[in-house]
C-alpha cells in the first residue's frame, strides 16, 4: 500500500459533507470489507489487503451498504441523475452487475442496514423493516424527526436490535427487536440530543454520544442498565463514529472519532495494571463512573486524521496475551483499528498496551482511496 500522508491536525477548509470527495463510507458486518460512494460511483475494498475488489462508475451515491462478504449491496443515489433518486433503494448484485430489486419511497432514504434476514430502511419520520429474502415489508416504525438518519443495527440473529433516536430535545434512544418486531425499551442516555449510536455485533451493548460530545455512555441492552460512562474530553466535539471491538461477550474496547481529529479508545473488557481509586472521591463515586475517570481506561491518539473531516472507524480485531494458562490476567493487548476519512483516505492503526508501559500507536497502512487501481477489480 502506498504511504501517503493525510494526518495533518489542521482544520479542514470546509466541513460540509458536500465538499468531500467521498459521499458515504461503511464497513460490512464483520469489517472484512468496506465500501465507499463518490460522485462517480461506488467501490468495494478488502479491508485486510486494501485491494479494490469492485467498482462501478454510473453516478453519485449517498448510501452503499454491503451484506457481509456477499455480492449483495444496498445502494441509494444522490439524486444528481433522474435514475439515481435518493428516494429509491436498489438491491444490487456485484457478481452479475444487475439490480435484484428496487424499492421506492415518498421521501429521501437516510440510512439502510442489513443482516442475513432483515433489511432496515430509515426515513426522516418513519423506519421500515423488511424480510431480506422476500423483500416483504414486516413493520413500520413511526419515529421523531431523524434528520441525520441516525441508527444502529446489530447483525446477530439471536439479539438483533435496531436503535433509533427517541427524542429531538434529549439523548433518548429507542431499542427495537427486529426479529420479534416489537419495541424492547427506551434509554435516556444524555441531556443533549444524540449525535452517534452503535450496537455491539452481538447486540448486548449500546454506546451513545450526544451533540455535546464530551461523554460517551455504554448501556446493557437486556435491562437498559448503564455499564460505563467515559469522558472523551472537556470541550465539545462532533462525534463522527463509534465502534465496539469484536467479542462474543463484553467487547474489550470502544473507539470514537470526532471533529477534533483525535482517535479515542476506551477499555472495557480487559484491565492491564489498572487499580481502583482509593481516594475519598473513589469511595463516593460508583465504580463505573470512577473507572471512566481513570486514565488507564482511555487512550488517545492526537491528530490521527485531519481535524474537521468526517470519518468512520471500526475495530477489526483485538489480540490479548494472558500471563499463563492458569490465570486469566491479561498482560498485553493489541487492537487493530481501521479508519476511512471522507477526504479520501484509508488508515489502519495498531494500539499495543502492555503492563508497566505506555501505549504504543503504530500507523500500519495508509493510502488514497480515490487513486487505488487494481487489475482484479471489475469496472463497469
Amino acid at each position: 500500500m502506498a504511504n501517503q500522508s493525510s494526518s495533518s491536525c489542521s482544520s479542514s477548509s470546509s466541513s460540509s459533507s458536500s465538499s468531500y470527495p467521498i459521499l458515504c463510507a461503511s464497513f460490512n458486518q464483520d469489517a472484512s470489507c468496506f465500501v465507499i460512494g463518490t460522485r462517480d460511483g461506488f467501490k468495494v475494498f478488502d479491508t485486510n489487503t486494501g485491494r479494490l475488489c469492485y467498482e462501478r462508475a454510473i453516478g453519485a451515491f449517498i448510501i452503499v451498504e454491503m451484506l457481509f462478504s456477499s455480492s449483495l449491496l444496498a445502494i441509494v443515489g444522490a439524486g444528481e441523475q433522474p435514475s439515481l433518486s435518493p428516494r429509491r433503494l436498489c438491491l444490487f448484485n456485484t457478481r452479475t452487475g444487475t439490480a435484484l430489486r428496487e424499492l421506492n419511497f415518498l421521501t429521501s432514504i437516510l440510512a439502510v442496514r442489513m443482516n442475513k434476514k432483515r433489511l432496515v430502511v430509515v426515513l426522516q419520520d418513519k423506519t421500515y423493516v423488511y424480510d431480506l429474502n422476500t423483500v416483504k415489508i414486516l413493520d413500520s416504525i413511526d419515529t421523531v424527526p431523524n434528520l441525520k438518519g441516525l441508527c444502529a443495527f446489530s447483525p446477530s440473529l439471536d439479539s438483533c436490535f435496531l436503535a433509533l433516536p427517541a427524542s429531538t430535545v434529549k439523548g433518548s434512544v429507542l431499542l427495537y427487536n427486529v426479529m420479534e418486531l416489537q419495541s424492547h425499551c427506551e434509554i435516556d442516555a444524555h441531556r443533549a440530543p444524540l449525535a452517534a449510536i452503535v450496537l455491539s455485533s452481538n447486540g448486548m451493548y449500546i454506546a451513545t454520544a450526544s451533540e455535546q460530545g464530551t461523554i460517551i455512555r455504554v448501556h446493557l441492552v437486556s435491562d437498559a442498565s448503564k455499564s460505563y460512562s467515559f469522558r472523551r474530553g472537556t470541550y465539545p466535539s462532533n462525534i463522527f463514529s463509534l465502534s465496539f471491538g469484536p467479542s462474543m461477550q463484553l467487547p474489550d474496547i470502544l473507539v470514537a472519532t470526532s471533529s477534533s481529529g483525535s482517535l479515542h479508545v476506551f477499555s472495557m473488557g480487559f484491565a492491564i495494571n489498572q487499580r481502583k481509586s482509593s481516594s475519598i472521591l473513589g469511595s463516593i463515586i460508583p465504580d463505573s463512573v470512577a473507572d471512566a475517570l481513570d486514565p488507564t481506561h482511555h487512550q488517545v491518539l492526537q491528530c490521527a486524521v485531519t481535524a474537521g473531516v468526517k470519518s468512520n472507524s471500526v475495530i477489526r480485531k483485538v489480540d490479548k496475551v494472558v500471563a499463563d494458562s492458569s490465570t486469566s490476567e491479561i498482560v498485553s493487548c493489541k487492537a487493530t483499528i481501521s479508519i476511512i476519512t471522507y477526504n479520501g483516505y484509508f488508515q489502519e492503526y495498531s494500539l499495543s498496551i502492555h503492563q508497566q508501559n505506555d501505549p504504543v500507536w503504530t500507523l500500519e497502512h495508509e493510502f488514497n482511496l480515490l487513486t487505488v487501481i487494481s487489475d482484479n477489480a471489475i469496472s463497469l
